[in-house]
């Protein structure tokens, strides 16, 4: 039998309870992908990481508690924090090595920040499977891998009981609700009951489809967000081109052993 170290954290919060909590494993070697997915499971988090020590960084790799996915923000950030804090304390830059390409996260005192290929949405013809997932018509529909559904206003984001079935025969990697925000640039939420999320808390791949977006809308580079979940979150976002910065706090709450 074999330990690892877990650590279960909270990403894009300053509070406990708050954000999109994460499972982070640091690894000497690959267990094998049966094996990380089994625990990604076991931890009924929204995403579990994992990763392993290379020559310029860390590799990392991100499991909800069905699939592997390519590209996890919130677990990113807690990945980088857990380096941080007990790996290599007080680093400021890591480099991952990911499916999704290298990854940077630096850090500035007590926010991190992502620094992430951006996803531009483009327009997206069929309104209707959109309106029959969410119960409500939205003003556009574009796609960029996730679907989104642009609303008119924060109430109406709040509002949405999207059919969560009807979201998963989407031809899209979940889906994307967005509108103005009242206290904030922009709100969204997010659902991906494909890869076992009916609603995910706090999404940082879903901000660099939202950045791009609202950057053209609202005229602006630097924007504050807020994912407006039952936990809720909040992120500052940059549109760097080609590249999206977000860039949040990590709350820790628990730390462990795993027997596998």
């Amino acid at each position: 039998m074999t330990e690892i170290a877990f650590y279960h954290v909270d990403a894009f919060t300053d509070v406990a309870f708050g954000g999109n909590p994460a499972g982070i494993c640091p690894l000497d070697a690959w267990l094998p992908s049966e094996t990380m997915q089994a625990i990604a499971f076991e931890n009924n988090l929204s995403e579990t990481a994992f990763f392993v020590a290379n020559a310029t960084g860390y590799h990392l790799r991100w499991f909800t508690p069905k699939i592997e996915v390519s590209l996890c923000g919130h677990a990113t950030l807690a990945s980088a924090y857990v380096i941080a804090r007990h790996i290599n304390p007080g680093v400021e830059k890591v480099l991952f090595d990911s499916a999704s390409g290298p990854l940077l996260v630096t850090r500035r005192g007590e926010v991190f920040t992502l620094d992430f290929p951006v996803s531009r949405p483009e327009p997206f013809d069929d309104k209707g499977a959109v309106f029959e997932a969410l119960g409500v018509q939205p003003q556009a529909v574009l796609k960029a891998g996730k679907m989104m559904a642009v609303l008119a206003d924060e109430t109406a984001v709040r509002d949405v009981e999207p059919h969560l079935e009807r979201v998963s025969r989407l031809p899209a990697d979940g889906l994307i609700v967005t509108a103005p925000g009242d206290d904030c640039d922009f709100v969204s939420r997010f659902f991906a009951p494909h890869a076992g999320i009916p609603e995910d808390p706090v999404t940082g791949s879903a901000h660099c489809v939202l950045t791009p977006y609202w950057a053209e809308r609202l005229g602006k580079t630097v924007m504050e967000a807020r994912q407006i979940s039952a936990r809720g979150g909040k992120l500052t976002v940059e549109d760097r081109g080609e590249r999206v910065l977000l860039s949040g706090r990590v709350t820790p709450y628990l730390e462990g052993r795993i027997r596998v």
